[in-house]
């Protein structure tokens, strides 16, 4: 025989036979990709939203409706931010100045919170004063308050008779949260912020409350000042910062003029392009109470406000354009047309210098009288090293100094002695009730049976696998297999896998092991898993937040979680089991991410459960408030259920031995030990 020809047959004795095809979805659900069906779904939440929250805008036509309106989204806003906590002393010292060309510098540390250090530059203009003031919270830059164009406006505010205060935010400058071994940062600014975010939904808090206090303290150092008049106080900064001044003008009555720059938006243009960005500019079920971009307007008039926008910011200008006519046509009815105004660049986002020249001349105008057309002189700027404030260059490299976390750390050690209180008191039931409540998570029989909207058949050897598409409410379809084994014993499997079905569903596989003891399983995506889960689009997304953190947070922004949703499904799916096939017993297995949502739909309807195995998922949000790098845990926050409940919580709900977890997670995705 020749030797290629037997080198061939060799090949073919030996090569595998191919793989089966596990994939059930074929084509598109209602017109979208299976990755998009969440983002699809989100979105028709969102818009329906939206239009009536503009309802709502469109009713209010006296200047008591007015009042009313602001005071109402005022509230919202405050308590969907978890609330401020008591003022403590600021403990401010000066810790340098310098006198520059035409203006001078004095270097601020101040402790927001007991030794929760901020650093900021205070940028003064000649005299004696008290002289108007102008707070300058910084965006997203790496050197936070250093960076030049941030120096530019606040230099350009001193040389104009205001005097502007820069501080560094959270995350940036010399305010790092997390550094690594050498003390330098660890991660970029919006990175940080996301981070500090996971932790903070669990307590029912948001990045953006400790984003806003360091802001109203930051103002309260200034009015503290006799060089500083406390009733000329205005506020400006560009992108995060334009935020941050949204936020803090709508909050701080003592705002008395306001321009923020590069973030106005509405949420309809911004979900249609780039969607929402890191954890401060998302507040908990904001859009699902009718709190859009142009209520940060609203609730200030008829104090001046500028709008600084960019033709070609990301941040789209059409919504700019919408949020001012909203704004203009509300200041007008209140009689004050001219306190609101806009002003546009044919330039991408950033703090140009024509937004800069619009800001600048906005706060002369209202705080000084001045309407004039002052214009930007030419002037050098400091490096880092001169805008510094802490002798190692990081405010935790000062001794004693707490993070953010730490400070979370502590409000976790509160809530955990209240929750154990609070369950002990209430008895379970109620607090399984209180639990539904916070998760968003109906009762069973609530829920619409699960629609079976095709179902096709393959063998392997004697088993007979069905691809079932499964529609557990409208826009939601959930893939799955069901291994139908030949002598069924009775017993059934929901088996949820946080990878996608297909991860345990190959040949000689655990599910094919299960279905070939005769128990019935059916293997399904839970929505934004396995077939309608995405592809990570950065290594940050997939290591620290996942892909879907976007979705994560337009859910958020309607007041859902994900883990409460996809509880919904697990019950659905249970039903199905129960009535369909007629199970006599049902136990779960749930893998890693489908751990937290298995847990709570177990917990809360033990009736239609016979056991319940978690593997390698994590089983403490308390561990999770208390690690600052945590990785895929976004998806796995309910939003304030710490005040209420922790997942060993629900594990001692059930009844004893009806839950088993093997090979437990920490919130860095490392086995327990």
């Amino acid at each position: 025989m020749p030797r290629l020809l037997a080198i061939a047959i060799v090949f073919s004795l030996t090569a595998p036979a191919p793989a089966q095809d596990l994939a059930v979805l074929s084509g598109k659900i209602g017109g979208t990709t299976p990755s998009a069906m969440m983002n699809v779904y989100l979105r028709q939440l969102a818009y329906r939203a939206l239009d009536r929250r503009k309802a709502e805008y469109e009713k209010i036509k006296t200047p008591a409706q007015q009042l009313e309106y602001q005071r109402q989204k005022q509230r919202v806003f405050v308590e969907q931010l978890g609330g401020f906590p008591e003022r403590t002393p600021l403990n401010a010292r000066v810790v340098g100045r310098a006198q520059r060309d035409g203006y001078r510098i004095e270097k601020i540390l101040f402790e927001s919170w007991p030794r929760h250090y901020v650093t900021g530059v205070l940028f003064l203009p000649p005299g004696h004063g008290p002289h108007p003031a102008v707070l300058v919270p910084c965006g997203h830059s790496a050197n936070g308050k250093a960076q030049e164009n941030y120096q530019r406006a606040s230099i350009f505010l001193a040389k104009a008779g205001l005097a502007a205060f820069c501080y560094d935010p959270i995350g940036q400058g010399e305010r790092y949260q997390i550094l690594d071994e050498t003390g330098k940062p660890r991660f970029g600014s919006t990175t940080e912020h996301t981070l500090v975010g996971v932790g903070s939904i669990l307590l029912g808090t948001n990045t953006a409350r400790y984003r806003i206090y360091d802001g109203m303290r930051a103002l309260d150092y200034l009015v503290s000042r006799p060089d500083i008049d406390s009733r000329r106080i205005g506020c400006t900064g560009n992108s995060g910062g334009g935020t941050l001044t949204s936020y803090l003008m709508a909050l701080d009555e003592r705002i008395y003029c306001a321009a923020p720059s590069c973030y106005l938006t509405n949420f309809r243009r911004l979900i249609d392009t780039i969607g929402p960005q890191d954890a401060e500019q998302n507040i908990f079920a904001q859009i699902a109470l009718g709190l859009d971009h142009p209520d940060y307007v609203l609730m200030r008039a008829p104090r001046p406000t500028l709008m600084c926008v960019a033709t070609r910011d990301y941040f789209d200008i059409g919504g700019a354009w919408e949020t001012f006519r909203e704004g203009k046509r509300w200041f007008t009815r209140m009689g004050y047309p001219e306190r609101m105004e806009l002003v546009e660049t044919d330039m991408p986002h950033g703090f140009s210098p024509l937004l800069r020249l619009g800001s600048v001349r906005w706060m002369r105008r209202w705080l000084l009288g001045r309407d004039d057309a002052v214009t930007e002189p030419d002037f050098d700027i400091m490096t880092d090293e001169e805008m510094q404030c802490t002798p190692k260059g990081q405010v935790l490299l000062i001794e004693g100094a707490r993070s953010v976390f730490d400070i979370n750390a502590e409000l976790a050690d509160r809530l955990a002695a209240e929750r154990k209180e609070l369950w002990s008191r209430s008895g379970r039931e109620k607090m399984l009730d209180k639990v539904r409540e916070t998760a968003g998570i109906r009762r069973a029989a609530e829920l619409p049976p699960a629609s079976v909207l095709s179902r096709t058949q393959i063998t392997r050897g004697n088993l007979a696998i069905e691809k079932l598409v499964l529609e557990s409410e409208p826009g939601i379809v959930l893939p799955a297999l069901l291994f139908v084994p030949e002598k069924p014993n009775g017993e059934a499997c929901l088996y949820l896998h946080g990878e996608g079905k297909q991860e345990d569903a190959g040949e000689g596989g655990p599910i094919e092991q299960l279905a070939r003891k005769g128990c019935l399983v059916l293997a399904v995506d839970l929505r934004g898993i396995g077939e309608t889960g995405i592809a990570s689009p950065s290594r940050n997304q997939r290591d620290l937040f996942g892909p879907d953190s976007k979705d994560y947070f337009l859910a958020y922004l309607l007041g859902k979680s994900y883990v409460g949703m996809r509880a919904e499904d697990v019950l659905v799916c249970a039903r199905f089991l129960r009535g369909d096939r007629r199970a006599n017993r049902l136990r779960v297995v749930a893998i890693g991410e489908a751990g937290p949502p298995a847990l709570h739909a177990v917990a809360l309807e033990p009736a239609l459960f016979d056991s319940l195995e978690l593997q390698r998922s994590i089983v403490s949000w308390d561990a999770v408030v208390r690690t600052p790098v945590t990785r895929n845990q976004l998806i796995n926050t309910v939003h304030g259920a710490l005040r209420f409940y922790d997942l060993p919580d629900l594990l001692a709900a059930l009844p004893a031995g009806r839950a088993t977890v093997k090979n437990p997670l920490d919130p860095a995705g490392e086995a327990l030990k």
